[in-house]
């Protein structure tokens, strides 16, 4: 299996413009610029790599976290799953520094320790979290019974 995206970028890193396409249409020339991406704090002024790639991680997670609950003979009513990206400068360049996943799920007939057993595995083991190993990864759960 293969996925692929594209961006193509036209002019300076500061003062140039950016667009990402992928063949789902979900990235149909979606602008991405530096005013979004690094001044830009509530986000509503373009996308960037890091929403993107915090959207992938809550959706591996909540993917990873469902196959996980249904094996243990349960099925969750409701995984909603934030997952946020601290980027900070560091040696003359921007680092990814923290990643948060704050979860909140109902799954009827399953035990709270069981649902953070679970949820700390999906964590660990979804493969966007595998990919992203070199960043510290926190885990906030909230069980709904």
């Amino acid at each position: 299996m293969k996925r692929k995206a594209t961006a193509i970028w036209q002019g300076t890193g500061k003062d140039g413009k950016g667009f990402l396409n992928g063949p789902s249409g979900v990235l149909d020339n979606t602008p991405y610029n530096f005013k979004a991406r690094f001044e830009n704090e509530d986000g509503k002024a373009g996308t960037n790599p890091e929403e993107l790639i915090a959207a992938g991680h809550a959706g591996c997670f909540a993917m990873a976290l469902s196959f996980a609950i249904q094996e243990a003979g349960f099925e969750s009513n409701k995984l909603d799953v934030d997952a946020t990206i601290t980027v900070e400068q560091q040696d003359g360049g921007f680092a990814f520094t923290h990643i948060q996943l704050d979860l909140t799920g109902k799954v009827d007939g399953m035990d709270e320790a069981k649902f953070k057993e679970l949820a700390e595995g999906a964590k660990k083991g979804c493969p966007v979290s595998k990919a992203l190993s070199s960043v510290d990864i926190s885990l906030n759960i909230t069980f709904e019974s």
